[in-house]
């Protein structure tokens, strides 16, 4: 059987892949982070599902489970929250299933961040303002950062910046980053987004921090800075919807 590395979303169970759901509803066993994935998403799994909560057990732990479950010839779904391709331990996983002999693929899922805009109801991209979105995290009581990641090297760009696994150091972080964007710089934290227990918080980098310590905000959630994010935001309009640009090359049309 092959290992189904499953992007589960941001948390609401209709904010899942079709992909997604089809592999769940053939799931013999499926292994997901409990602090991260509810019921409601493990409610697209078939009954009699083997449940597997990792958030008490280490990498070769889970590691050991899942090869048992192969070994088994059960269908496996390891569950990812937000998108596999980012903080999800998807390399480290997938380098013990291959020492294994295990066979694994990837289903991609809406990521954390791109649900906290869409609750913003903003576009991180916005022409003449911002074109670049910065998706990175701070050490803290994690693995060091590399040595050219340092924070303030993503803030030099002016870039829309998305932190992750960042909020107990909102304060810490707001004040190193007004250096470069200003305390007056927009920024959105957004915990939980897509879950009922979702919060919203707008601010600016000079006030964010009493925010989400008034908010007691301590995990899940996505630090948002720049300016694309002011409600009043003003760019220039896309080239690409642009009135005056020539489409007849798009239609194939020789002139």
């Amino acid at each position: 059987m092959t290992v189904h590395f499953v992007g589960a979303g941001p948390g609401a169970a209709d904010l899942l892949t079709l992909r997604a759901v089809s592999l769940l509803n053939a799931a013999d066993v499926c292994v997901y982070a409990g602090t991260y994935i509810d019921e409601a998403v493990l409610g697209h799994c078939p009954d009699g599902v083997q449940l597997v909560d990792t958030q008490d057990l280490d990498l070769d732990q889970i590691t050991a489970r899942i090869v048992d479950a192969h070994a088994a010839g059960l269908e496996v779904v390891r569950l990812c929250s937000g998108d596999p391709s980012i903080y999800s331990a998807l390399h480290e996983q997938t380098k013990r299933l291959d020492v294994h002999g295990v066979p694994w693929d990837v289903t991609p899922g809406v990521p954390a961040y791109a649900a906290a805009a869409a609750l913003l109801g903003a576009e991180l991209t916005v022409p003449e303002v911002v074109q670049s979105v910065v998706l990175t995290r701070t050490q803290a009581r994690s693995t060091a950062m590399p040595s050219g990641e340092a924070l303030a090297n993503f803030a030099a760009t002016g870039s829309t910046l998305v932190l992750h696994l960042a909020i107990t150091r909102a304060r810490e972080l707001a004040a190193e980053l007004a250096e470069a964007y200003g305390a007056d710089c927009p920024v959105a934290v957004v915990a939980n987004a897509s879950q009922p227990t979702e919060v919203v918080l707008r601010g600016t980098l000079g006030d964010i921090a009493d925010q989400v310590e008034a908010a007691s905000l301590r995990q899940a959630a996505v630090i948002l800075v720049g300016k694309a994010l002011a409600e009043d935001v003003r760019g220039a309009e896309s080239y690409l919807y642009d009135s005056k640009r020539d489409r007849s090359a798009k239609r194939g049309v020789q002139t």
